[in-house]
């Protein structure tokens, strides 16, 4: 024993050291009592970094049945968004064929099948430009049929449409695939044709008169047949559509003059 020291003393220096709380106490210091509960310098503390990750992670638990339960739809989702994006690709490729066949009908003559005015102008214009920007040689030779009226005035507008068709096949059958042919209106007929002589291009009209002549039609058991006049007219590079129709008519005109002579 130190002088000075008591026995009491030893047994104070010797027993753990008691935190204990005091009301109203501030922040922890040893005996002050400013924690709760009794705790020794043995009591284990945890760190607060590690309380932290604790709850983190069980917040990431307690996620995970929701996540996992909004992968479905999700997936859900796509998928319709799939099947309507393939729903309005086919209703647009459907409404593209549809202006294509309205736009092919507004070229066509109804009766016969063959292009109409509108559709053999753009034939001609797409020629022209041929014809400027590589020189091709091309012809347009232009017909109107003769009897044509009689026939309507006498069997009727039936027996006429009978008629008009018979010739458009003929006319058709007798030209290269290459060639168009088109029905201009009423019983006017033109055939467009190309890399060809002019010589070439009057005796296809001459041949042209000859095929209409035999082609026959039948309408309530009569046997019904019109002629025809054909004009000649030479593509230039410098014409319009419209200067060509011209050419090709006036010598359609001298031709059925001609022919009546």
């Amino acid at each position: 024993m130190r002088r000075g020291e008591t026995s009491r003393g030893r047994a104070a220096k010797s027993a753990p050291t008691v935190i204990r709380r005091r009301a109203g106490a501030g922040a922890d210091e040893p005996g002050s009592g400013r924690v709760s509960g009794a705790l020794t310098k043995k009591s284990p503390r945890w760190p607060l970094a590690s309380l932290a990750s604790a709850a983190a992670a069980e917040r990431r638990v307690a996620a995970l049945p929701e996540s996992t339960a909004a992968r479905p739809a999700q997936r859900s989702d796509a998928m319709r968004l799939t099947a309507e994006v393939e729903r309005l690709e086919r209703e647009l490729a459907a409404a593209r064929a549809q202006m294509a066949a309205l736009e092919a009908r507004a070229d066509t003559d109804p009766l016969t099948d063959l292009l109409n005015r509108r559709g053999f102008e753009r034939e001609l214009s797409r020629m022209l430009a041929q014809v400027k920007r590589h020189g091709t040689t091309a012809a347009l030779i232009y017909l109107d049929l003769d009897g044509f009226k009689a026939v309507n005035d006498r069997h009727g507008h039936a027996a006429g449409d009978a008629v008009l068709t018979a010739v458009a096949v003929a006319l058709t059958r007798a030209v290269r695939s290459s060639d168009v042919v088109a029905r201009l209106g009423g019983d006017e007929f033109a055939v467009l044709l190309s890399h060809l002589t002019a010589a070439d291009a009057q005796r296809k009209a001459r041949a042209l008169e000859a095929v209409v002549a035999a082609a026959t039609a039948t309408h309530a058991g009569a046997t019904l047949a019109v002629g025809a006049a054909a004009g000649t007219a030479w593509l230039l590079a410098g014409d319009a559509p419209a200067d060509v129709l011209a050419r090709a008519d006036r010598a359609m005109y001298a031709r059925k003059t001609a022919k009546r002579a």
